[in-house]
């Protein structure tokens, strides 16, 4: 649960930092409210806290957010922005398979895609980011799972029919 928890705080999350606390704000669309479920659950239990929910006017989006000290140290991740920061997957994530792959969920959840063209037979599988080495983590975790990941400058996706498939059911994608 926690490394799904972090690759969704990596992709959709923001950590604020104040003089006396920090704020963890993660951000969906109002029209997945199974995201916004899952991710607010996942949190009360991390944090043993009820988090806050509210859409953002004007917009479609949902912040789930809550206020606690030490919330980047204890999941080691940097507060502010973090488009250029040098993000190494933990080891005791990489160390299992599991853990990778629910890491790997909680980003593809975050900042993923899945597109699927029947008339061309085209298939793409597709994880965005501007951060360069959060791109590398995720490609490297794909070679790992046996996955031929395309790499783009801000974009890795999976684009063979099979892999496409055995990813989505692996991540279990958009499955609440």
């Amino acid at each position: 649960m926690l490394a799904e928890f972090i690759g969704v705080v990596l992709g959709d999350g923001h950590i604020q930092q104040f003089p006396r606390t920090e704020r963890l704000i993660i951000v969906g669309d109002a029209r997945k409210m199974d995201f916004i479920n899952r991710y607010a659950a996942i949190t009360k239990v991390l944090f043993r806290k009820t988090p806050m929910i509210g859409k953002v006017a004007a917009s479609n989006a949902v912040r789930i957010s809550i206020y606690q000290k030490f919330i980047s140290e204890r999941l080691g991740i940097p507060s502010g922005n973090r488009k250029n920061f040098p993000y190494r997957m933990p080891e005791w994530i990489r160390a299992r398979r599991a853990y990778t792959i629910r890491f790997l969920r909680g980003l593809y959840e975050a900042e993923g895609y899945l597109c699927v063209h029947l008339p061309t037979c085209t298939h793409n599988f597709g994880f965005s980011n501007f951060n360069q080495h959060l791109l590398g983590i995720v490609a490297r975790a794909l070679r790992e799972l046996e996955f031929h990941p395309e790499i783009r400058h801000n974009a890795i996706r999976v684009r063979r029919k099979s892999e496409v498939e055995r990813l989505r059911k692996l991540l279990h994608f958009r499955e609440y």
